[in-house]
């Protein structure tokens, strides 16, 4: 687990490697899509932070030009490209406007770790630790940079749904997608999980911490016992080398439990 690797985030806390032991679990091929949130919401008339809220995070580009002053309410000063968006929601991406009829089957988005946790309530299932998951994403490979190897594009072949072009200003969309893509767009890793790196963020049970593994049980390890922050992992359609290169398998970052923006969603885990 974890990584030495020159790309890596010093201040992440993503080294250094070590080797960790876990018990047996399973874990979701897919993350939860559109379509299986709404059974969840259906069933139990649930409301998302975002939707309570009444506002979400979306990235600007994706907000229609034409409504873009009628919708935006303010912006993120060190990230001036994430626009508080009025209305915006899983079910409406990019607010008031937009829908998800044709993205049944792309991960859901404007989800925050407290709506995952209410959604793997009522699935039986719960978050996977920061551990699982790298274990998971690594698809039985050892210290490889991403579940497939080493080579982001080994041939010239995309294998997942990042940024390409001058971020944040351009995504020319090389690998078929700007934005979110279907959940099995790409093949599998080598235990057969689809989208464990690009597409949207995963949220992880973990508290957030640059430096707890350092003093942290190398078996079934669970991360901080409190915290202001929970993991996410495996990056997003947003990045890109030049700016947030956590694309890779020990890549990490963190957000708030009660946040929720256009680029992050979670998969479901279950002890054995």
């Amino acid at each position: 687990m974890g990584t030495d690797n020159k790309d890596a985030f010093p201040d992440d806390g993503e080294g250094p490697i070590r080797e960790v032991i876990l018990d047996p679990f399973w874990i979701d091929r897919l993350p939860v899509t559109n379509e299986l949130f709404g059974k969840f919401v259906q069933e139990t008339d649930y409301l998302t932070e975002a939707e309570t809220f009444g506002w979400s995070f979306v990235f600007w580009s994706h907000i229609p030009k034409k409504r873009f002053n009628e919708l935006v309410e303010d912006t993120v000063a060190a990230a001036p490209w994430w626009c508080k968006v009025r209305g915006a929601s899983w079910r409406f991406p990019e607010g008031p406007g937009s829908d998800i009829s044709s993205r049944q089957n792309h991960p859901v988005v404007h989800v925050s770790w407290n709506d995952a946790v209410r959604f793997c309530e009522w699935s039986g299932q719960r978050l996977p630790t920061e551990a699982e998951w790298e274990y998971a994403a690594r698809g039985g490979l050892v210290q490889k940079i991403y579940p497939w190897g080493d080579q982001l594009r080994p041939k010239g072949k995309h294998l997942c749904n990042i940024w390409q072009g001058e971020f944040p200003r351009e995504d020319t969309g090389e690998d078929g997608f700007r934005g979110s893509c279907p959940v099995d767009a790409f093949p599998p890793n080598g235990f057969g999980l689809y989208s464990m790196t690009g597409n949207t963020w995963e949220w992880c049970a973990d508290w957030f911490s640059p430096s707890f593994h350092e003093k942290a049980s190398r078996i079934n390890p669970p991360g901080p016992p409190e915290g202001t922050a929970k993991v996410i992992k495996g990056g997003s359609f947003l990045c890109h080398k030049s700016y947030c290169n956590r694309y890779r398998v020990a890549a990490r970052s963190s957000n708030t439990p009660d946040s929720s923006l256009s680029h992050m969603g979670f998969r479901c885990a279950l002890s054995v």
